[in-house]
Formats: C-alpha cells, structure tokens, sequence
C-alpha cells in the first residue's frame, strides 16, 4: 500500500497565488491539487486529454472555450480535450480544485 499525504509533496506550481501539487501520475492518469488564493488565476490552455475538474473548497469559475461558470464545492466539470480551459477564484476565500487527466497527458 502506497499513501502520501499532500502537503508533503514538493509542488509542481508555486506561483501567481496558487500552488499545484502532482497527488498522482502514471501511465493511465494524472491528478494534481491546485490551491488558488482569492483573486488568483489559471490561464487559459489546451490539454491533449480529457480532463475533469472537482471542486473541493470554495467556488471555481471555470471557463472552457467561449463558456464560463462559477461552480460550488463538490461539483466536477467535464473539460474535453483540445478546447482551451481556464480557473479562476473570483472569491474571498481559498479554493481548492483536483484536476484528472486520464490518460495522462
């Protein structure tokens, strides 16, 4: 049995008012913890894969292609692949968001 705990893993992104940390990748997938800051934001990218955002603590707006929604904790979005994507925490609070990419990217 492997485990880790997430905020023992050096990030990946530490930056901009967010911080990214890789919870696990492999062959068939990727997840990755982003915190955001109030205000902070992920610009938008494309993706070669499918990706799927859940929303764990606060309010994401999340804008894929010409779309753009604030979503609540506990909600999951479906991103497709090759469309452009972006996070944003338009909020006063900390949000948090688990990003799956499967397979991984």
């Amino acid at each position: 049995m492997e485990s880790r705990y997430y905020k023992d893993i050096p990030p990946v992104l530490n930056a901009m008012g967010m911080v990214g940390t890789k919870l696990y990748s492999r062959p068939e997938g990727e997840i990755v913890h982003i915190e955001f800051e109030p205000k902070a934001h992920l610009k938008a990218h494309k993706t070669p894969v499918n990706v799927a955002f859940f929303v764990v603590e606060g309010s994401a707006t999340v804008s894929i292609g010409e779309e753009s929604k604030t979503f609540p904790a506990g909600t999951i979005i479906d991103s497709p692949k090759d469309i452009p994507h972006a996070l944003t925490n338009e909020g006063d609070t900390v949000l948090r968001v688990l990003v799956i990419k499967m397979p991984k990217p």
